[in-house]
């Protein structure tokens, strides 16, 4: 049976399987598209449940029983685990890439917008378990969502079966992405580009660009362009607006991680050293 085939049939079986939203969903069949097993089924459970499905099961109140039973804490590890496994991807594949090549293309890798075309093709929304509001609001549609429920599956499979399974659960998921990338096009990407997607991943307002003055004579004229988040706001400058708006974005893309510190990918940290795992 050819792969388009097999699509085909998995999303018919999927649909009929999951054509009521109250229907439990067949982890059977998750595992299958996952090409996992799980030794600890209750962590895919967790893994596919957003919070909205847990303060629904739980009293009214009761956030602490209701973190015990959706995702976000997976979603947490599978985030840090999933940017381990590609910067390693990364560094064995391009062991003389500089820093600011691989982190270029590390950034694309693990962006809601890669994850969520991932969990398309996996069909991870149609197995979400979600509260009632939720469910009627499109919510396995949303990109955020799907880029989220990626992640917490990443994590549920590291706490399972370990960094082996993990990394193999990634690359099968992000096999044409990771085979995809290379400097070359990952330094397309402006950085205007990157700091709309860290702010769409933060579910946070696009940023905002300002034109505040204009320098020297026409033929030498230097732009300063304010960008303004809801975080704060920076400045940055070149000889054409363009230029200005990418200056100022990549200084608020080094702002944010100045203040992230420690805890921010993008940064120089342990997951990024091209050590053998």
């Amino acid at each position: 049976m050819s792969i388009l085939c097999l699509l085909v049939a998995l999303t018919a079986i999927i649909q009929r399987v999951l054509k009521n939203p109250e229907t439990i969903p067949d982890l059977d069949l998750l595992e299958t598209v996952l090409a996992y097993n799980f030794k600890d089924r209750a962590l895919l459970e967790r893994a596919i449940t957003h919070r909205s499905w847990a303060h629904e099961k739980v009293a009214p109140g009761d956030e602490q029983q209701a973190r015990k039973l959706h995702n976000e804490s997976l979603e947490f590890l599978g985030d840090s685990v999933l940017g381990l496994v590609v910067a390693h991807y990364l560094c064995n594949s391009y062991p003389a890439g500089t820093e600011g090549e691989l982190s270029r293309m590390k950034h694309r890798l693990v962006s809601a917008p890669t994850l969520a075309k991932a969990s398309q093709g996996l069909k991870l929304g149609e197995f979400l378990r979600f509260g009632r509001g939720e469910e009627k609001s499109g919510g396995r549609q949303k990109n955020a969502l799907l880029a989220d429920v990626f992640e917490a599956i990443t994590g549920a499979i590291f706490l399972d079966g370990g960094l082996e399974a993990a990394t193999d659960f990634v690359c099968h998921a992000l096999r044409a992405e990771l085979e995809g990338a290379d400097p070359l096009s990952a330094a397309k990407a402006d950085y205007k580009t990157m700091l709309q997607e860290r702010l769409q991943a933060e579910r946070r307002p696009a940023p905002r660009y300002t034109v505040i003055e204009t320098l020297g004579p026409p033929h030498q004229r230097i732009f300063h362009v304010e960008v303004s988040w809801d975080g704060g706001s920076i400045q940055g400058e070149g000889h054409s607006i363009k230029a200005a708006e990418a200056a100022a974005a990549r200084a608020a893309l080094e702002d944010m991680r100045l203040y992230d510190g420690d805890a921010e990918h993008d940064g120089s940290t342990p997951e990024e050293s091209c050590n053998s795992i």
